[in-house]
């Protein structure tokens, strides 16, 4: 449980400092870690249940875009701003490294392993945002009329 919250710290910390480098505004960091934060807790929660790497990341990018098309819709910005910031703790780095690596070692095996793994995991970001951007933008306004 200790590490859970620890890991949830340092992603907020890990999509701000990724949102800075952006040229977020400031007064969006708050909620771009949040972003990553939620991502990275649906993430860890489905990960230590089910073990699946590939599923955990599915959902973990539907939860995050969700709350990214909420954040912009609501606060009238670009839902780039909290997506690209919020998506950086999935984005599967040593994957690419580990494949890179194998490769230049002569593991061919490993690294034909590591590689269909990482893409299977850019896939499934991808897929997930998708299906969160095929739904109407009107249904992502709370506490607001609609016209």
């Amino acid at each position: 449980m200790a590490s859970m919250v620890i890991q949830l710290i340092a992603s907020f910390f890990a999509t701000v400092s990724f949102a800075f480098l952006f040229n977020v505004p400031k007064k969006e960091f708050f909620y771009c870690g949040i972003t990553g934060t939620i991502g990275w807790f649906f993430y860890l929660l489905l990960y230590n249940f089910l073990s699946s790497v590939v599923f955990a990341t599915l959902i973990a990018s539907v939860a995050l875009t969700i709350v990214s098309r909420l954040f912009a819709v609501n606060r009238k910005l670009p839902v780039t701003i909290f997506l690209i910031s919020g998506i950086f703790p999935l984005v599967p780095g040593a994957g690419i490294y580990y494949t890179t690596y194998y490769i230049f070692t002569h593991e061919i095996s490993l690294a034909v392993e590591k590689g269909v793994q990482t893409i299977s995991i850019a896939l499934a970001i991808a897929f997930g945002i998708m299906l969160v951007f095929v739904i109407p933008q009107r249904c992502f306004l709370w506490g607001r009329r609609q016209r």
